[in-house]
């Protein structure tokens, strides 16, 4: 791994996006293990696009107009569906009252999967970004780009844990603060769907 791939992945990872919202997002309202298991499904969620820019497969998604408008889509329908979701104070990360039992690992996991899985822009990305720091003169480039995704992840989980862990800290101090929570969940209710309007006018 060079020292040019460190600095440009910690700069790319560090930008505040959709998965480190929601990480934050769910260390503000339910604490630092449970910000660590969204860190853990946001990061399994670009193992597939990782694994199609190594196979190829991202080429074809950038190359198919229909494949692409399809999961991009989706991905704006669910944007939305979660900045909803937070505005009522309902869903993965509705703060959870004294007494009630801790929402599912599997449902915070699978929500920053699927966060992720359906941002069509990042195969893209990846396709693009990997083969940059692959070298010329090794006899396959693939062992090297499975190298690069994989410290890559290892990278995104490790900021991530850190952006959840400072913002479980911020949440012990702030959520008995009814007027302050109301004011950080409708915050990042608007930033989903903000998210959610870049994407559905993003081009392939």
């Amino acid at each position: 791994m060079s020292v040019e791939f460190f600095l440009t992945s910690l700069v790319i990872i560090l930008m505040p996006g959709t998965g480190v919202i929601y990480t934050v997002a769910a260390g503000l309202t339910s604490g630092r293990r449970t910000s660590i298991v969204a860190a853990f499904g946001c990061t399994l969620g670009i193992l597939p696009h990782i694994t199609a820019s190594v196979l190829g497969l991202a080429a074809v998604l950038h190359t198919s107009a229909v494949l692409f408008q399809m999961l991009k889509y989706a991905g704006v329908v669910y944007l939305v569906y979660l900045a909803w979701q937070t505005w009522k104070e309902s869903g993965p990360l509705k703060i959870r009252a004294g007494g009630q039992r801790p929402r599912s690992f599997l449902g915070i996991v699978r929500t920053g999967f699927l966060i992720n899985i359906l941002n069509p822009k990042l195969s893209v990305f990846f396709l693009a970004f990997l083969p940059q720091f692959v070298s010329s003169d090794g006899a396959s480039p693939v062992p090297e780009m499975i190298v690069l995704g994989a410290i890559f992840m290892v990278m995104t989980f490790a900021v991530f844990a850190v952006y959840g862990s400072f913002a479980a800290i911020a949440g012990e101090r702030v959520l008995n603060n009814a007027r302050i929570m109301q004011w950080m969940r409708r915050t990042v209710a608007v930033a989903f769907a903000a998210f959610g309007l870049r994407l559905a006018l993003a081009e392939t």
